[in-house]
Order: structure tokens, then C-alpha cells, then sequence
């Protein structure tokens, strides 16, 4: 579970020289920790401590930067993404600059994997703004993700021995298989698969033909054609026949539809994370949102015209999903990497004795688990 503070919205810009303790230093108070997120759309920070029940949110901030505009046709990362994604960037550094941080660790995924130009962004970051960022693998990833979950993974309601994380990013979807240990309140990852197909590579793909019935459908196949091949090597349809799998969805396609299956007006995470999400309802919601076109999304309070143009690549993805291994419910998660990141860093420290370790490299070879797809 993650525990909220609300936190102002008016802090003032800290220092030019990054991560400077400035005010807020509490003696006695655990650790406070910051994680980056730099994903192909958005760019997200959280500040946070160990709380009782997982994390206690101290600050956080996230922005549209769509880091991976015009990607999947140029194979690079374009002038002007890398110039928003830097003034992001450089918001991240002055809000963690508040805070006496005891550790930081800062990430990019599928956008800087992908370009031909990531590296060199890399540097360019690290040069202007004194953030470094590691460019993470497929399967940390995918790791960050479960590690993110992993209390719900644990629901003592359930007795599953397995579980199927599914994150919907925006230029790749992970894809997790686990094997679940409640005695040890522990998981291990069996297996993982990175689709290069996010809510920005599809919607660039398929462009306006998503909102047609032929185009929809398509997009469904062809992700459905990828998965059914993961679910040979791993026999998933098997485990859900008999009734051993947990399936959790985390994203903002999935976060959205369970708010909309709730009634809400406006998006309350309280009421989101952990929730129970009918599958059969989000497929009729989905059917909805179809329906209601561009005009439609743009008009519902919980979507918004910044995120209509992204929601049916996003749905799409989610049917596929959920129609390749079907089940009745999926519990949601409103969680992800920087979470991740943050209760790693956390779980270091605590094995150490205080001393937090450095991260391990990015780009591990695990071929006996991986699943690779290309395009």
C-alpha cells in the first residue's frame, strides 16, 4: 500500500547545484528517497520514505513530455521532444534539490533503448542538468514492475501461485510471469516479453485507422499474435484453467478504465490502486469509448483532450491481453517503476545496514527467460 502526503504545489525552484539539502531536514526521520521515471510519454519523480505499509509520499511530479514523438518513423529522438523532456527533467532535479535525499536513481526505457540518438541524449541530460540516467533493460523493467506490485501480489484473499503483470508504457508493454511465495511474501520472475508496442508506437503506427473497426481490430491481432507465442512457452492458458493466476494490470489505459467503471468524475487513486476491475465490463466500456470517436474522449472529464489521442492504442493493447488469457476479473494497480525503484533502494539499505549499494548494470543477459519480439 502507498501512504499519501499531500504536498505543496508552490515550492520554490531549490539551487542551481542539484540534490542540495536545503530545508526540511528532520533528525531522526528515516531516509528520504527520490526516483525518475523517463518513459516515451511521460516523465514522472517521486519523493518518498518508508512508511508502515509500504511507502509514504512525500512529493511527487509528472509531465507529458512525449519523449518518443515520431520514433517509430525516424528512429530517433526529435529536437523538440528532447528540449521538453530536458525542461522536465530539470523540474525533477529542482524538487529533489527540497530535500536531504539519503539515495536517488534515476531511469529511461523503450524511447532511449530504441533511438538511434538515445545515448547521445543521455549525455546531454548529464550535461545539462547533472542527472544521471540509466537507460534500463527490458527485464529490469519488468522487475521494477513486480517489485511495485508486490503487496498485491501477496493478497491473502487469494491463492494463486502465479501471477501476470501486464504495463502498458508508452512505447513498449511489459509483460511478467511469476511464481508467487505467500509464506515467504516473496515472488520470482518465470518469464517476461517486451512488446515494442505502447500506446504512442500503435497510435504512430496505425495514426487514424485505430479509430476505425478494421484498424482496431487489426492493432488487437497483431498483439494478439505476440502473446499467444509467449503463451506457448510458458503455458499461461494452462495455469488459468485451473484458477492459479492473478492477473494485474498497471498503466494509465488500465487506471482509467477502473475509474470509469466506478462512476468517478474525476480520477481518485485511492479508490483505484488495489481495486478489482471486471473484464467483462472494461470490454464494454471499451466498445463505448469506440463508439464516442476523438470528439467523444476529448468531451469525458476522466480522460481529457491531452490523452484521447493515446486511449484506443492503450485499449487495444488491453483487449488483446485480456482476450488472449481471459479472466473474469484483473486487480489494478496504480503503481509503477519509480514505486519500483524507491522500495529497491529502500529493501538495500536494509540489507546492508544502512548502506545503500550502487544499482546493478542495465543490460543483463537473460535469454532463458526473455521472449524477444521485434518488429
Amino acid at each position: 500500500m502507498v501512504q499519501h502526503r499531500l504536498s505543496a504545489s508552490s515550492h520554490h525552484h531549490a539551487a542551481s547545484l542539484p540534490f542540495a539539502s536545503v530545508a526540511n531536514r528532520r533528525v531522526g526521520r528515516t531516509p528520504l528517497y527520490a526516483a525518475i521515471d523517463l518513459g516515451t510519454h511521460n516523465c514522472r519523480l517521486l519523493v518518498a520514505r518508508a512508511g508502515e505499509r509500504g511507502l509514504r509520499v512525500i512529493d511527487s511530479f509528472s509531465r507529458a513530455v512525449r519523449l518518443g514523438e515520431g520514433l517509430h518513423h525516424s528512429g530517433q529522438l526529435a529536437e523538440a521532444a528532447m528540449e521538453r523532456t530536458i525542461t522536465a527533467l530539470r523540474a525533477c532535479v529542482a524538487r529533489m534539490g527540497l530535500y536531504e535525499l539519503h539515495s536517488h536513481r534515476a531511469i529511461a526505457t523503450e524511447a532511449c533503448r530504441r533511438a538511434g540518438n538515445g545515448m547521445d541524449f543521455i549525455a546531454r541530460v548529464m550535461h545539462e542538468t547533472g542527472l544521471n540516467i540509466s537507460v534500463i533493460s527490458a527485464r529490469e523493467e519488468a522487475e521494477l514492475a513486480l517489485a511495485a506490485c508486490n503487496s498485491l501480489l501477496q493478497d491473502r484473499d487469494s491463492t494463486a501461485g502465479r501471477g501476470l503483470l501486464f504495463d502498458i508504457g508508452g512505447g513498449s508493454t511489459e509483460i511478467a510471469w511469476a511464481r508467487i511465495d505467500r509464506h515467504a511474501r516473496r515472488h520470482d520472475l518465470s518469464g517476461y516479453v517486451s512488446l515494442p508496442m505502447g500506446i504512442m508506437t500503435l497510435g504512430e503506427r496505425h495514426g487514424a485507422d485505430i479509430f476505425t473497426d478494421a484498424g482496431y481490430r487489426a492493432a488487437v491481432e497483431e498483439i494478439g499474435n505476440v502473446l499467444r507465442g509467449f503463451d506457448d512457452v510458458h503455458c499461461i492458458t494452462r495455469e488459468i484453467a485451473r484458477d492459479n493466476v492473478m492477473l494485474l494490470g498497471t498503466s494509465g489505459t488500465v487506471t482509467t478504465l477502473a475509474s470509469m467503471a466506478q462512476g468517478q468524475g474525476r480520477y481518485e487513486r485511492a479508490g483505484i490502486d488495489g481495486c478489482s476491475l471486471s473484464v467483462p465490463q472494461a470490454l464494454g466500456m471499451i466498445g463505448s469509448l469506440r463508439r464516442a470517436g476523438m470528439a467523444g474522449l476529448v468531451c469525458n472529464p476522466v480522460i481529457g483532450p491531452d490523452r484521447a489521442r493515446y486511449l484506443l492504442p492503450g485499449c487495444a493493447i488491453f483487449e488483446a491481453i485480456v482476450t488472449t488469457w481471459p479472466m473474469l476479473n484483473l486487480t489494478v494497480a496504480d503503481r509503477g517503476l519509480r514505486d519500483g525503484l524507491l522500495l529497491r533502494m529502500i529493501g538495500d539499505r536494509r540489507r546492508h545496514g544502512g548502506f545503500a549499494t550502487p544499482p546493478s548494470p542495465s543490460f543483463s543477459l537473460h535469454s532463458h527467460m526473455e521472449h524477444r519480439v521485434s518488429t
